[in-house]
């Protein structure tokens, strides 16, 4: 299966309505996708609209998320909690990306929460976020979305190194980000991945992830 687990809609930042973000990516060849909208403590009611959505989608496979935004370190676990029990089964954290101002200190704060799937355009990751990633089997993404991008070859090396999971996904705001099967592997390659690696990333990873997701609600 091929899966995108980073996508926004007009619930948050994006363009684009739950319904025909499905039907893109139905057409672009993908059989499941998360949408991830950016939460914080103001807006949890977006994942309870999103799991009512998902109900209603049938062209694909609509996996319930959330993006914690710009969330203080020290809440980040009880964000977490809260997105989980409105229903999102992918979180992703918004992580340290050398575009945005993201507090100090994110990314080994919400792969240690141990509530993290998800760590999204990490930026300049550490050898200790990587390993502590591998530790935790947080997949760490390797992005399509302009900016964040910038160190997809280092989050590639570092966690290449340590044997941490890795993903990659579109960010999707705009019709023009969203991500074709094409495009994966253009991205995973221009990394610095190896092509066979490539190919397990896009076809193998979002099914292991969603798999422990699954599994654990039961």
């Amino acid at each position: 299966m091929i899966s995108d687990f980073h996508i926004h809609s007009v619930y948050s930042d994006g363009d684009l309505l739950p319904s025909e973000i499905a039907e893109r990516y139905r057409v672009n060849g993908f059989d499941r996708i998360a949408i991830t909208d950016h939460i914080d403590f103001s807006n949890l009611d977006v994942v309870e609209k999103l799991t009512k959505i998902s109900k209603e989608i049938e062209n694909i496979e609509l996996v319930v998320g959330a993006e914690l935004t710009f969330t203080p370190v020290d809440k980040i676990e009880k964000l977490a909690e809260k997105a989980r029990s409105c229903g999102a089964e992918v979180i992703v954290m918004h992580g340290e990306s050398p575009v945005e101002p993201v507090p100090d200190g994110t990314n080994i704060a919400a792969i240690e929460s141990g509530l993290i799937d998800i760590l999204a355009h990490p930026g300049y990751i550490t050898d200790e976020v990587a390993e502590k990633a591998r530790e935790q089997n947080v997949y760490l993404e390797i992005t399509t979305r302009c900016g964040h991008c910038y160190t997809n070859g280092h989050v590639a090396k570092k966690a290449i190194e340590h044997n941490a999971p890795l993903i990659i996904n579109s960010d999707a705001h705009h019709l023009k980000d969203l991500l074709t099967p094409k495009k994966a592997m253009k991205v995973g390659l221009g990394a610095g991945i190896p092509k066979k690696l490539v190919k397990e990333i896009i076809h193998e990873n979002p099914d292991k992830l969603y798999s422990r997701k699954t599994t654990n609600k039961t």
